[in-house]
């Protein structure tokens, strides 16, 4: 027999006092910086599926490269913290020149500074940097396949970023081209009068 409580049973009262309002998790606060992060993380596709296919076909037929074990995980270690310190370091310098809400698609200005003096696409050299570094860390010959195979399929991307900046930043993103190279700074060519530039 349910007990009464001016004309309400105890246990409507109590889910009733239990019932709280459902919150849009989309609009919590920490879920929408996460999905900000998210939106801004650079992971290019080529380099995305290049890894993966590295690790599946490891797991199919594996294809090793010479030398130690312990020698492919230094190098390969190696190249994953430089290729990460790289992404860090750009995206860094990317929020401290943004004026307002960051966005990696949408730049506001022209970044030129930190490691946007070395390279105008330094996270793309990053994850060239942690593709290798992967392969070289599993001791894996894939990585000669997968790892052009992604830099050419990203290149195509860089062209069309690059079209955007010229569109958007017009003759600062000339000037800014010409003094520094697409990727890296290659060695002089044999005859040492000019650099090779992407």
């Amino acid at each position: 027999m349910r007990r009464r409580g001016g004309g309400r049973s105890v246990t409507a009262m109590c889910s009733a006092s239990t019932r709280r309002p459902v919150r849009d998790p989309v609009r919590h606060p920490v879920v929408r910086r996460i999905a900000a992060a998210a939106a801004n993380l650079p992971l290019p596709p080529g380099h995305s599926i290049g890894i993966v296919v590295i690790v599946v076909l490891d797991r199919v037929h594996r294809v090793g490269i010479p030398g130690p074990r312990w020698a492919h995980r230094a190098a390969g270690a190696a190249a994953i913290v430089a290729g990460g310190a790289a992404n860090a370091w750009a995206l860094a310098e990317r929020r401290r020149r943004s004026g307002g809400a960051f966005r990696l698609d949408r730049p506001q200005s022209l970044v030129t500074t930190g490691p946007y003096a070395l390279s105008r696409h330094p996270m793309y050299v990053g994850w060239w940097l942690i593709h290798l570094g992967i392969g070289v860390f599993r001791g894996s010959a894939w990585l000669a396949a997968t790892l052009p195979l992604a830099t050419l399929a990203e290149h195509r991307g860089v062209l069309g970023e690059e079209r955007t900046l010229d569109r958007d930043f017009g003759a600062e993103y000339a000037a800014y081209s010409a003094r520094v190279p697409r990727y890296v700074r290659w060695p002089v060519r044999a005859r040492g009068s000019r650099r090779l530039r992407g």
